[in-house]
């Protein structure tokens, strides 16, 4: 497993950095933290998929991102001894994570500046997704919204297939695309008579992503 965080760490380091970390497993929709919970670790997914969410000030869940194999969440506890959390997450399905502890990155980072680099990268790549995010609630219809996170989807659950399975419900859909569940389960009905996707009990198969592609732009 590879993980962009550590993609400048000799191998060896790595390898020394996942032995002080404790493997953490969860069952499908548990709870890794709540919002406002201490920060004091870093999680690098080596399994599953895990939501990110946030409670809206009208008391509503938008899920921010998913983010599977091979990504990391938990990144802001690694510049602040005393920080929070500023979001939830909760695993998707069953997943597994390596759990890292501040002090522990905070050597890595001591000994190999170059992580802090990458760190930067990362954080402001989030930052332009979360400023994307921001524009599209304000201009983007919301049907091209709904099928921009498809896309998404299709990209993190695909693995070269022709069909991609999406195993989430149309609720988690709507957190994703600030919208409605009625407004995605129109959009997907629309989509399954264009035959691109089907839909399913619980589930989305994706049958042609470049189509929905063009028409999310």
């Amino acid at each position: 497993m590879q993980w962009p965080l550590l993609a400048d760490l000799p191998p060896e380091q790595v390898r020394e950095l996942l032995q002080t970390a404790r493997r953490r497993t969860f069952a499908r929709n548990e709870v890794v933290f709540h919002h406002s919970d201490p920060g004091d670790t870093l999680h690098l997914i080596s399994k599953g998929r895990f939501a990110i969410r946030i409670m809206t000030p009208l008391g509503e869940t938008a899920t921010l991102a998913v983010r599977g194999p091979g990504d990391s969440f938990g990144e802001m506890a690694l510049f602040s001894e005393d920080s929070r959390r500023s979001a939830t997450v909760c695993a998707l399905e069953e997943g597994e994570t390596f759990s890292v502890r501040c002090p522990d990155f905070k050597h890595v980072r001591s000994q190999h500046p170059l992580v802090n680099q990458v760190l930067i990268r990362f954080l402001t790549k989030e930052l332009r997704t979360l400023n994307d995010r921001f524009l599209e609630a304000l201009y983007v219809p919301v049907e091209r919204r709904v099928l921009r996170r498809l896309v998404e989807l299709a990209r993190l659950y695909g693995n070269g297939d022709q069909e991609v399975v999406i195993p989430l419900t149309q609720e988690v859909l709507a957190e994703m695309a600030g919208t409605s569940r009625a407004t995605v389960n129109r959009v997907l009905n629309e989509e399954q008579e264009r035959g691109s996707l089907s839909l399913r009990r619980g589930k989305t198969v994706i049958r042609d992503v470049d189509g929905i592609g063009r028409r999310a732009r």
